[in-house]
């Protein structure tokens, strides 16, 4: 357990610690589905930045992928109702020099960039199988 994280946790009891974990994952996720994860021989100014509307959707769709149908009840466990949730965990961790800051980041990247329970539910079907009948 990350003791950084965890004073975060106290200092912001909002959100579960697994949701701090889980966007610290979401960030490297999306990274590498950019193609911008950094690796030992890259360029040291290389840009790795991913923006909020990039980290947001990564993050929801980390979240389909790991916990399936369970996303939207795993989230709003962890206190994230909305993309503005994913922002405010992501300047903790800023805080807390677990993320870092460009100068292009701001709280707002976040606001209302889409229905986050919309994104984690799409795509998902359920579907009743017809009931068997009885062979006499």
């Amino acid at each position: 357990m990350d003791g950084k994280i965890w004073d975060v946790v106290r200092a912001d009891p909002r959100y579960a610690y697994e949701a701090y974990e889980f966007l610290c994952d979401a960030v490297a996720f999306t990274q590498d589905g950019l193609g911008r994860c950094p690796h030992d021989d890259d360029d040291p100014d290389a840009d790795y930045h991913v923006g909020g509307h990039e980290l947001a959707r990564g993050a929801t769709n980390l979240a389909v992928r790991e916990f399936g149908m369970m996303a939207p009840v795993v989230f709003r466990h962890w206190g994230i109702r909305t993309t503005a949730d994913i922002g405010e965990i992501v300047f903790n961790l800023i805080k807390a020099e677990r993320l870092s800051q460009s100068d292009r980041d701001d709280r707002e990247d976040f606001l209302d960039l889409f229905d986050i329970t919309d994104a984690l539910t799409s795509g998902f079907e359920i579907v009743l199988a017809r009931p068997r009948k009885n062979p006499r």
